[in-house]
């Protein structure tokens, strides 16, 4: 009878915290999707006028219009795209009416083909963006070709002597037919607590199935 006891209330305490586990989860996707859900609410949102001083809690991801002259200033940053492959994101610096000088991400370049630094008087709409794409394994910038292996707004802004703004552009007028537009969206913004839920789910199963195992082999030891 004890082993009949230790066995069923180890199956019921280890099936709970699994269970609670995966409930939680689930309760962690469904906060996520709301974050998601206000982003892209966000992202799409009219466009305003850039801010006088940007701030990356309160401005990611704010729709924007601006104006000015590309300055023939820019570097590349590699990155690939689905079903083209690899390629830059060119990263030009604009002067705008107002005389601020800013970063804007002009959009994506195949690495088969040419662009030069964009020069003169452009119109983009696009939105704010500081992305989170440089961690301890990011190799710095090759100081030999110039290339970048991420967009790092302070570095780059530093680097070409901007404000540490960046506009992912939408849309340019003039538009280049050889760049390839990469909009903000959440599609990188990750959110796998589903995939976390049905696993906890799962181990509770395989857990009570041992359990169901163990009984049934305490009791053929005792038959």
């Amino acid at each position: 009878m004890r082993r009949y006891v230790f066995a069923i209330l180890l199956g019921l305490s280890g099936a709970a915290v699994l269970i609670g586990l995966g409930i939680w989860q689930v309760q962690r996707m469904a906060w996520k999707e709301g974050i998601l859900a206000e982003i892209e609410t966000r992202i799409s949102a009219d466009p305003v006028a850039l801010p006088g001083e940007p701030d990356l809690a309160r401005d990611q991801y704010l729709p924007v219009i601006v104006e000015g002259r590309f300055t023939g200033q820019g570097l590349r940053v590699l990155a690939s795209l689905k079903q083209i492959g690899a390629g830059y994101r060119l990263i030009d610096v604009l002067q705008t009416t107002d005389g601020r000088r800013i970063l804007v991400d002009r959009g994506f370049l195949p690495i088969e083909k040419t662009a030069q630094a964009a020069l003169g008087p452009a119109r983009i709409r696009g939105n704010l963006h500081w992305p989170d794409e440089v961690d301890s394994y990011t190799p710095a910038p090759d100081t030999k070709t110039g290339l970048w292996f991420a967009r790092d707004v302070p570095a780059m802004a530093a680097a070409l002597q901007t404000e540490a703004v960046m506009v992912v552009a939408r849309a340019v007028d003039p538009a280049d037919p050889a760049l390839v537009a990469i909009p903000v969206d959440t599609a990188k913004i990750p959110n796998d607590h589903l995939t976390y839920a049905v696993t906890w789910f799962s181990l509770a199963l395989v857990w009570v199935g041992m359990t169901i195992y163990l009984i049934w082999r305490i009791r053929r030891r005792t038959a």
